[in-house]
């Protein structure tokens, strides 16, 4: 079965995740990338340059290999653009993509061809915070305070009127990552924020919004036609204000019913269904509110550690689904394990001089592996996002004290040292 894995850069979801999982299930995976040079030496193997089984009039330099996947140019933020390249290729059994930014694009595409599809509607809402926002409130499912700044607003003059509750957020209306996302105490402070988000991103379309208190969770969801399945979620740590970078996340196999209840009846407002969906929400009073949606599965190696403690394959099931599979009975939240995920920060910028390298550990009942994420001896500016880690640490076994004991350890026993 032919599928086409819409991307743009490389990531460890797709390369450690869907791409072997597609090995396993024997599907003939070709990936479409605006940026195929990026995959070259990216990976297990190194990518060479060379004709892909191209079809007549595919010019070579449009394609490298990766990892023995067939990679494709191709304009992805353009949905005519994908199902042009997909028509003129081979006929697919499924379109996915596992980005923020394209789900919209591989949505379209798939219902163009006759494919199981997410809503394409839905996509848009949920990478569009606005609109979010928006839609939740016409739905009576939950209203925040939020306002748009257009593209071609002139920011000071649109923050003069609006009514602003403070403290508020601003951050970027279709930004991923924590990236250019600030908590603002006042009129000066909020305005400031914004000029340096759109100073390094000019024309930027941003989002003010009410901030919600409250504790960090996430729930992690798969779905079909027939509805939405949870598979538990993590209590989230974040780093202090004004950024919300996070720095740990713990898993919880089970929200309390009436968090989760709450957060699916506003999933499916929106319209959320087929494959993966990673939502992150507040809880306090409890009262479970929604910060964001991201239509994908769990990144920064969430999804490899809830792939590992759920003990099923849950990349090949993510696929399936998109290949009009039907919701497995084994994808079911794991109440027997215990587990956490580390995320090592720069806490400045300057050189990695010194750090571990990548650690695997399985003993007593727990199972911990440390990925490096920075090469020693790279100078790097300080982001304040997840473009700050180090590297990650993930940590399982059969109760929550014994892997908090592990992971401490591991992580107070090593050095990451930067140097200017």
């Amino acid at each position: 079965m032919q599928v086409y894995l819409l991307a743009m850069k490389p990531t460890d979801s797709v390369g450690r995740g869907f791409l072997p999982a597609a090995r396993r299930l024997g599907l003939r995976l070709t990936l479409l990338t605006d940026r195929p040079d990026a995959y070259l030496g990216h990976g297990t193997d190194a990518a060479v340059r060379g004709p892909a089984d191209s079809a007549p009039g595919e010019a070579p330099e449009d394609e490298v290999r990766w990892d023995g996947v067939e990679v494709l140019r191709c304009d992805v933020g353009d949905a005519r653009a994908v199902i042009g390249r997909i028509s003129a290729h081979r006929a697919p059994d499924a379109v996915f993509t596992n980005s923020d930014h394209l789900q919209t694009q591989a949505a379209l595409a798939a219902t163009y061809f006759g494919l199981p599809a997410k809503d394409w509607r839905a996509a848009l809402r949920t990478k569009d915070k606005a609109e979010m926002r928006r839609h939740l409130a016409a739905s009576g499912a939950d209203t925040v305070w939020s306002a748009e700044i257009a593209p071609d607003d002139a920011v000071a003059a649109r923050l003069r009127t609006l009514q602003v509750p403070y403290p508020c957020v601003v951050k970027p209306r279709e930004g991923v990552a924590s990236e250019d996302v600030f908590l603002a105490e006042d009129a000066a402070g909020l305005a400031r924020r914004c000029e340096e988000i759109r100073t390094r991103r000019p024309g930027a379309a941003l989002v003010v919004e009410e901030y919600l208190p409250g504790t960090l969770y996430t729930l992690e969801t798969v779905g079909d036609a027939d509805g939405l399945r949870p598979l538990g979620g993590f209590r989230t740590l974040l780093s202090p204000p004004p950024h919300f970078v996070e720095r740990r996340m713990t898993y919880v196999p089970r929200h309390p019913e009436p968090v989760t209840g709450t957060v699916l009846s506003q999933l499916r407002s929106l319209g959320v269904g087929l494959g993966a969906c990673h939502t992150e929400f507040v809880v306090h009073e409890g009262r479970a509110r929604i910060i964001e949606v991201n239509y994908r599965a769990v990144g920064d190696h969430g999804d490899l550690l809830l792939a590992e403690l759920l003990g099923v394959p849950l990349f090949e099931r993510v696929l399936e689904l998109h290949l009009g599979a039907p919701l497995s009975d084994g994808l079911r939240p794991n109440d027997g394990a215990a587990a956490r995920i580390d995320y090592v920060c720069a806490e400045r910028a300057g050189v990695l001089s010194s750090a571990p390298a990548a650690v695997d550990e399985n003993a007593a009942g727990l199972r911990l592996a440390y990925r490096p994420l920075r090469p020693t001896g790279e100078r790097h500016d300080l982001h304040h996002t997840n473009r700050d880690y180090l590297g990650i640490l993930r940590t399982l076994g059969p109760d929550q004290p014994s892997v908090d004991r592990a992971a401490d350890r591991f992580l107070t026993s090593h050095r990451w040292e930067i140097t200017e």
